[in-house]
């Protein structure tokens, strides 16, 4: 399997912490980073595209730091990406916490596990 990755800035770029980790770290791309209050969700843009080859999908899940910390999590958990979308990864992040919590550009929000379908 040959996954592309486009990403302009290479801070940005999908890895892993520890080269046995099945999913590559997904890092917030907004330039001043996000707030998200105790209930609100939004769309946040990674930075990066993937080209995923036919019979593979990207399956985006949460950090567990953040899920037991904060309160944070992929809202539609996992996320589901398509080997036909072109698109910049967006992750759907939740606020159940009961604290805002600020990430900040470059941060660690989620991971992207390529799996065969």
């Amino acid at each position: 399997m040959k996954l592309k990755i486009v990403c302009p800035d290479r801070r940005l770029m999908p890895t892993r912490a520890h080269a046995t980790d099945a999913g590559l770290d997904l890092r917030c791309a907004l330039d001043f980073g996000i707030t998200l209050r105790p209930g609100e969700r939004m769309l946040v843009d990674t930075g990066v595209a993937v080209d995923i080859p036919a019979g593979y999908v990207g399956l985006v899940h949460p950090r567990s730091g953040h899920a037991h910390k904060y309160g944070i999590t992929v809202n539609n958990a996992p996320g589901t990406i398509d080997s036909g979308y072109v698109g910049n990864v967006l992750v759907n992040l939740i606020n159940h916490g009961s604290e805002t919590v600020a990430l900040e550009y470059g941060e660690r929000i989620a991971q992207l596990i390529i799996q065969r379908v």
